[in-house]
């Protein structure tokens, strides 16, 4: 049975009358590719505050490890490393040199694992510079080594790929799935939902404090409504004709176009040969986690 890296229950947290978390239940497990997503707002960096002991929980509880944490019991955080908003550094220190300090934190880092980890981000070539002068993508990466300096078992990055360019992107794409596959357990927060579905195995959703949806990226997609793109040379008669057909849970026209969810393309197409109505083209719309996301913490889905 794969162990569980990150449990929380029943988590909450409020601020005067504002409940930013309310009742959250996550689980993540040993060797994955977590994906923790929701809007602005939704309560995702105050549930990363209280995993990382940096803020009290209202009421429930984060177990990392197995082990409770809050800010007055952080001792299962010696084997995690975080990524969370702007790296800091010393600026007129090279890559290497703020490594090297970090080291001096941690007991059992030593210089050859400076050079590992700078290998692992791709900034080996550039150890040596002083880390004021680097674009945001480089900074990125060192605080990516950063997070992995002390070989941690349960790593949790919030926007990892930041000022990246798409090759570097791509490349911190391998960095986390080599992670997972060698055993280091990841919690990647982004708003780029076609990186977490490329490289995450299971996900939560939060939305206004509260988890919308949770599992396999595989199940969820595979669970949505189908939706179908249709071209249509009369509109209004295909609409009216669609009102009639079970199933249909919405329809929204652009021009001569219509996207329908809640029923299949071949459905659809019988429906409206049944009704004297040819569409000029017709397809089925791959699902995928942005019309999740959207349909998730939209209005109506809240």
């Amino acid at each position: 049975m794969t162990n569980i890296i990150l449990e929380t229950k029943d988590l909450t947290k409020t601020f005067g009358a504002h409940k930013a978390v309310d009742e959250v239940n996550i689980t993540a497990y040993e060797g994955e590719v977590f994906g923790f997503l929701g809007p602005n707002g939704a309560g995702k960096t105050t549930t990363l505050g209280m995993t990382l002991g940096l803020v009290h929980a209202t009421s429930g509880e984060v177990c990392v490890m197995g082990e409770r944490v809050t800010p007055n019991r952080v001792h299962a955080l010696r084997q995690v490393g975080a990524l969370l908003g702007a790296p800091a550094f010393v600026p007129y220190l090279s890559a290497w040199d703020n490594l090297d300090l970090l080291a001096r934190l941690s007991p059992n880092v030593d210089k050859k694992r400076i050079g590992e980890v700078l290998e692992l981000v791709g900034m080996s070539d550039a150890a040596r510079r002083k880390v004021g002068k680097f674009s945001t993508g480089m900074k990125q990466r060192i605080g990516i080594a950063m997070a992995l300096l002390h070989r941690p078992r349960f790593v949790i990055l919030d926007e990892p790929t930041n000022g990246l360019d798409p090759a570097g992107m791509r490349e911190i794409r391998q960095l986390l799935r080599t992670l997972a596959k060698n055993g280091t357990s990841v919690l990647l927060s982004s708003h780029l939902l076609n990186e977490v579905q490329q490289v995450c195995d299971r996900i939560a959703v939060l939305n206004r404090g509260r988890v919308v949806a949770q599992g396999r990226v595989e199940d969820l997609l595979n669970a949505q409504k189908p939706s179908v793109r249709l071209t249509v040379g009369d509109v209004s008669a295909a609409v009216r004709a669609l009102e009639l057909l079970s199933g249909v849970e919405n329809v929204q026209a652009s021009g001569d176009t219509l996207f329908v969810m809640g029923v299949t393309s071949q459905v659809l197409m019988n429906h409206l040969l049944q009704n004297h109505i040819i569409p000029t083209e017709i397809s089925a719309q791959k699902n995928d986690l942005e019309s999740l996301f959207m349909d998730v913490t939209s209005d109506d889905g809240r």
